[in-house]
This record gives C-alpha cells, sequence and structure tokens, in this order.
C-alpha cells in the first residue's frame, strides 16, 4: 500500500501561528501531526508515502530529511496548490496499480488504517471514505447499505456523518482527474456516482477523530492529549482511562491552569497558548529557566513534560496554598516570620546558584535587568497606564525624566546580580507542607537581588509593617555577609532603590489589569502600593532628588482619595 497525506495547504484558519509553522508542523504531545500521521501509516503498512506540498515546503522537507521511518517517504512540491485531486494526479509517477490510501495532515485521529485498507479491497467500489460522527461537521448522506447518496447536502431523510479526510482509492480514479489544474476530489466522486459506480464508507463504531484545523480546536486536542502523555509518565500504573481537567483560577496573565487528576494522584498543567513567533516564547523560557533552577536545588516544581510549541507545560502539583493565604490566615506577623526567614534563604540560593550556567537564550523577553527595562518597563509603564489611562491625571513623562534616569543609573550602580525572578512576591510563592516553593519563574533573566528582596517585602498583597520589612532586610544582609564580603552601604542603596522600581511596575500593572483587561479585583491593592510608594520615598531619599515624583505621587494620593479608593 502507498499513501499521501495532504500538506499543502495555507491552513489560513490557523492565521497567524501558520505565518511561520506549517500546519502538518504543529505538534500534539510534544510530536508534530505529520509525525503522528507517517507512524499511523507505517504502522498500517505502507511501503511508501507521499506529501505533497506548497506553504512553507521548505520547514516540512527539513523536518523529514532529518527523520528515518524506514520506507521511502518524499514529498511533491506544488507550485500553485492544486487541490486533493489535482495533488492526487500530480503524483501519477508514486502511484502503482494498487489501491492507495490518502489524509489529511489537519486531522488526529485512532482509526485503525489497516482495517480501512482491508476492508476496501473487499469490495469493488472505487473508493472507500472514512466516516465517524461529528455534529459540527455531519453533511455526507448515506444510504443503508453503506453507499454515498450525496456530500455536503445532508439529505434529512438519510444519515448523516462527517468525512474524515480518509480515503482508500482504486487507481482508475486517476483517469478522471485533469492534468495539471486544480480538481476537487469530491467532485470525481460525484462523477463517478454519476456513472453508476458507487462510493462505499467505514464508519467504526467507536474512534477518536478531531479536525484540529482551527485554533480553538488544536488547542483542545492538544491539552487532552498532553494531559494523558504527561499523566502516563508519571503514573504509568494508573493513567489507563479518563482524566479530570479542572480549571485553576489564574491571576494577571492570560495563561490558562488545569488540574489533572485520577485516582487521587494529580499534575498540574499550564497553557501558555500557541508559539507566535519563530522564537524564544514565554513556554519555553518557563521550561528552560525551571529546569535549570530546579537541578541547581532550588525549591520549584518539577517539570514532567512539555510541548513548547503548544505553549502546554505539565509539572508537580504543589497544592493550592500560596504565601499570600498563609500570612492572612496566620495569628499574628511575628508568627510567618520564620517562614520568610527561609523564604530570604532560599532567595540568596537561587539568586547565587541559579546565575550558574544560566544561559541567556533562555529568556523571552530581555536577558537581563537594564536601563530600558527600568525606564520603558516601569517608569514610563507606572505614568502612562497608572498615573494617565487609570486615574486619568495627564501627568507628561517628560516631567519625571531627569529623575527617573538617575534612579535607573543608581539602581544598575548598586546592583548586587545574580538569577533575578523579577516577581517574586507571595502569590508566586507556594506553602506546601510548611516548606516554600517558587513559581512563575518565566521571566527570570540576571538582575539585582535586591530587587526580588523588595518585591517580597514590600509586597502590597501581603502589606507587611515596616518593622517586619526592616528585620527581613537585615535577615538577608546578615545571610548574605556570611557567604560574601558585603558592602552594606552599596547593598542598601541599591535596596531603596529597587523598591521604588518594583513599586513603579506594580502600580502600572494594577492600572494597566484594572482598565485595560477589567480585571478590577486588583484596585483593592492600589491604596497600599502608592502609600509604601510615598513612604518609600520619603524614607529612602529624603532629599531633592525626587522632588517631581514626589509630587506627581501626592497627586495621585489626592485622586485615589476621589476615587473612593479608602
Amino acid at each position: 500500500m502507498k499513501s499521501m497525506i495532504l500538506a499543502a495547504g495555507y491552513g489560513t484558519r490557523l492565521l497567524p501561528y501558520t505565518g511561520h509553522t506549517p500546519k502538518p508542523l504543529f505538534t500534539i504531545a510534544g510530536r508534530p501531526i505529520l509525525d503522528w500521521m507517517v507512524r499511523n501509516l507505517v504502522r498500517a503498512g505502507s511501503t511508501a508515502i507521499i506529501i505533497n506540498t506548497h506553504h512553507l515546503n521548505t520547514e516540512i522537507e527539513k523536518f523529514l530529511t532529518a527523520r528515518n521511518y524506514g520506507i521511502p517517504v518524499k514529498t511533491c512540491y506544488e507550485p500553485e496548490i492544486l487541490g486533493t485531486g489535482g495533488a492526487l494526479k500530480n503524483a501519477a509517477h508514486f502511484w502503482d496499480d494498487e489501491p492507495f490510501m490518502v489524509v489529511n495532515s489537519d486531522i488526529f485521529t485512532d482509526i485503525d488504517l489497516q482495517a480501512v485498507y482491508r476492508f476496501h479491497r473487499a469490495h469493488t467500489a472505487p473508493a472507500t471514505l472514512v466516516l465517524c460522527n461529528d455534529p459540527e461537521f455531519n453533511r455526507v448522506s448515506i444510504r443503508s447499505d453503506g453507499t454515498i447518496l450525496d456530500f455536503h447536502t445532508a439529505d434529512s431523510h438519510a444519515p448523516a456523518w462527517t468525512f474524515t479526510g480518509i480515503h482508500v482509492i482504486d487507481p482508475v480514479v486517476l483517469d478522471l482527474i485533469p492534468d495539471n489544474r486544480f480538481s476537487n476530489i469530491i467532485d470525481i466522486y460525484r462523477e463517478l456516482m454519476a456513472r453508476g459506480k458507487s462510493i462505499r464508507t467505514y464508519a467504526p463504531q467507536k474512534i477518536l477523530w478531531d479536525d484540529i484545523g482551527t485554533p480553538a480546536r488544536f488547542r483542545s486536542v492538544a491539552r487532552r492529549e498532553t494531559s494523558k502523555t504527561a499523566f502516563k509518565s508519571v503514573y504509568p500504573r494508573i493513567s489507563e482511562g479518563s482524566l479530570d481537567l479542572l480549571d485553576i483560577e489564574g491571576d494577571g496573565s492570560d495563561r490558562k491552569w488545569f488540574r489533572i487528576t485520577r485516582k487521587g494522584r494529580s499534575i498540574i498543567m499550564v497553557d501558555h497558548g500557541i508559539r507566535k513567533a519563530d522564537q524564544t516564547s514565554e513556554a519555553d523560557a518557563f521550561c528552560h529557566i525551571g529546569r535549570h533552577l530546579h537541578k541547581q536545588g532550588v525549591p520549584v516544581p518539577k517539570i514532567f513534560f512539555a510541548d513548547t510549541f503548544s505553549g502546554l507545560v505539565c509539572m508537580q502539583d504543589l497544592g493550592d496554598q500560596h504565601l499570600q493565604q498563609v500570612v492572612h490566615s496566620a495569628a499574628s506577623e511575628a508568627a510567618v516570620e520564620p517562614l520568610y526567614k527561609t523564604i530570604v534563604k532560599q532567595l540568596i540560593h537561587m539568586s547565587r546558584v541559579g546565575f550558574q550556567g544560566f544561559e541567556p537564550a533562555w529568556t523571552w523577553q530581555s536577558s537581563s535587568y537594564d536601563r530600558n527595562i527600568i525606564l520603558e518597563k516601569e517608569c514610563r509603564y507606572f505614568v502612562e497606564s497608572f498615573l494617565n489611562v487609570y486615574l486619568g491625571l495627564g501627568i507628561s513623562y517628560a516631567d519625571v525624566e531627569d529623575e527617573f534616569n538617575f534612579l535607573a543609573q543608581a539602581t544598575l550602580q548598586h546592583a548586587f546580580n545574580g538569577f533575578m525572578h523579577r516577581d517574586f512576591q507571595s502569590r508566586n510563592i507556594m506553602v506546601k507542607a510548611g516548606s516554600p516553593y517558587f513559581i512563575d519563574f518565566q521571566g527570570g533573566r540576571s538582575g539585582p537581588l535586591q530587587y526580588d528582596l523588595a518585591s517580597l517585602l514590600i509586597d502590597p498583597y501581603v502589606a507587611l509593617t515596616q518593622a517586619r520589612q526592616d528585620v527581613l532586610l537585615d535577615f538577608c544582609m546578615a545571610e548574605l555577609s556570611r557567604k560574601i564580603t558585603l558592602n552594606p552601604d552599596s547593598f542598601l542603596k541599591g535596596y531603596a532603590c529597587c523598591a521604588l522600581t518594583r513599586n513603579l511596575q506594580a502600580l502600572g500593572a494594577f492600572g494597566y489589569l484594572s482598565k485595560r483587561r477589567g480585571k478590577i479585583q486588583f484596585e483593592a491593592y492600589i491604596p497600599t502600593a502608592l502609600k509604601t510608594l510615598r513612604d518609600n520615598l520619603g524614607r529612602f531619599f529624603p532629599g531633592p532628588e525626587f522632588q517631581n515624583l514626589k509630587h506627581v505621587v501626592e497627586k495621585a494620593l489626592s485622586q485615589a482619595c476621589r476615587n473612593s479608593f479608602y
């Protein structure tokens, strides 16, 4: 049996993702769809396979060149798309005198292709089409004897089925297909039927079949199959049977979180979304950085399986309790101080060992915390997203630009650099059996330890008292002094600057998420963050360094009061 995989389409329903990756190379559970189909055909007894190509054909050819399937797998490039019929005729040199199998490259199925071929060989009709029942696509009417009545115009008096894109065809059908032009194979089948020939159908009772030609359908199948593959890799003895995918409430990002469970066992899956560009993605960064930190002994969840094109990563389940919840349920702030000290120790450890062997290429936003990040993603973000869009103050960035430039310079001058988490706050610290674990590390890069420390201590989700912040700041410096020679004055200056930059970033995020994204739950933390910014400006910088910024913050506080935040 020879076979053809139809892979020439543009994948317009899957734009913009098909702009950089051809549809057949989209991955399901870590393997390209094309690989799934080729291996299915090989198992079914295919002796040779031809794949028609057009859009991004060189990517498909490069993929096939790197693999050995044990049988010839060739491509046939179409300068202009010819349709299924035209593709079959264009590959006339490939066929022999035996019936051949044709399959679409945008389906995912467990259909027994060998059984399909045996069924076709057992009758005399020139073609067999595999059908299934999918209400969204049921368009093919069939007679009681299993032959096709009509295509695309389901007869209300006859059962309607979905054509799966899998068919077995006798070579005689090629004679009806015109040379060198577009041809729809359904039109050829209609012509055969008009000539008195029957087109048979094969419709097994229980099959898995999915059209994956749209982002929603592709993501659904990718989640299902990745869940099965990942769960089996972790719990091979209890992986058989259906899995439950339970939604977990997310936070500020667009990512989707799931808990995959069966028989009391569970793993976590996060969906970052399909890769949008041919470059390092958020999912790539999550995997590279997460595996690196875990290998270095940093308390992060173990990653079990990942399909970064699909944006899916499966990892250890750390439960549902994060640091914010622990603090709010504690009898007193003093009761959580030992936990905070453990976290500070682990933060120092992460900064030091996380930086060892860290590759800048793993990052997806920027490889380091630099001047541009401070000025654009924190200072300008604060002005535009919080002061202007959220509060409507109409502040000009130029009014505080000189002070922001000074802040950026001082922050970098006094940075104690290592691995930097970048979002080290209470909701990104899980607590399981009394031990802390760090999550959401995909924004990691090289940068100052003081930034992550400030993120932890001035965190508006928790609102530690200033006295507790001072205790933990002193504790961090004491722990560092046990490991290295530390300049306390420089470290404190860097911390003061990072406390400001982090505060600006948080307020920018709260403004953006509340106003632009409609996530108004973040408004509750704006008053605390604003007060912290005002207090730290006065505490750390009592001189004239930030005179204009202090004035702007007072205006913001007044506006916040008028908006009834307090």
